[in-house]
Formats: C-alpha cells, sequence, structure tokens
C-alpha cells in the first residue's frame, strides 16, 4: 500500500511522499496535484480529504483549513 509520511518539495513545488513498494523498495510518490483525494491520519483515524492551493499559494485540506500538512501520515483515497 502506498502510505507514507507527507514532505514539501521544493524542487517540485509539491507535497510528495515516500512509500515502500510490494519488494520493500522505497518510491517516490511523485508529487500531489490539485484536487487529489487522500486519506490523511488525524489522531489515530484516516480522514479523506482534497488536496488544493489557495490564491496565496499555500497547498491545504478542504475542510481542515490550517492544518500543518507537514509530517502527516497519508495514503491515496
Amino acid at each position: 500500500m502506498k502510505q507514507g509520511t507527507l514532505f514539501y518539495d521544493r524542487e517540485s513545488g509539491r507535497y510528495n511522499f515516500h512509500y515502500t513498494d510490494e519488494d520493500s523498495d522505497s518510491r517516490d510518490y511523485g508529487g500531489i496535484h490539485c484536487g487529489e483525494v487522500f486519506e490523511f491520519c488525524l489522531n489515530g483515524v484516516w480522514v479523506p480529504a482534497r488536496v488544493e492551493m489557495g490564491m496565496d499559494g499555500k497547498w491545504y485540506l478542504v475542510g481542515l483549513p490550517g492544518l500543518q500538512l507537514d509530517g502527516l501520515e497519508v495514503r491515496p483515497g
């Protein structure tokens, strides 16, 4: 399963995460794009949310404004 810790990739300008594939190799998700739905682990509960970029150029989760994205556990929804 593709699951990892979210981080901001300055080179691509997107949030991204690394995960371990079925062969135990570390993989790069390749960057999250606006509108993609993921599940985020908040207080031990997986919550679906869409990732968007605001007019100010900052990334956020729809319905969860102000939440710090760096370090969240994430997996495709």
